[in-house]
């Protein structure tokens, strides 16, 4: 037990590649990778307009708690927020929505 202490794991370039030349995680991250992106966008506007969730939900006319839900919502898969929710979001941060198929 000399050298119990903790090593974390470098979450960098090679690491994900690492991750992804397994099949499985591959087809699961390409069949998520939308989500992501979006996920990103969200919190990424948020961070860039310096606001917590609570004050987003103030400028929604909602409360924090959804707001939580809303972005942890995108990860887990299990509510797909609607369109006129992520526009409420969006002006909320300063930004606006915008969806593009391609």
């Amino acid at each position: 037990m000399a050298n119990d202490t903790y090593q974390p794991v470098p979450h960098d370039a090679a690491f994900r590649e690492h991750l992804l030349s397994n099949p499985a995680v591959k087809a699961e991250y390409d069949a998520n990778i939308t989500t992501y992106a979006i996920l990103d966008e969200i919190l990424s506007a948020r961070r860039e307009a310096g606001l917590t969730q609570a004050q987003v939900a103030e400028r929604m006319g909602t409360k924090a708690s959804a707001v939580a839900r809303l972005e942890s919502a995108l990860v887990s898969g299990k509510h797909s927020p609607s369109i006129d929710t992520l526009r409420k979001y969006a002006a909320a941060v300063g930004k606006r929505l915008e969806v593009h198929l391609v």
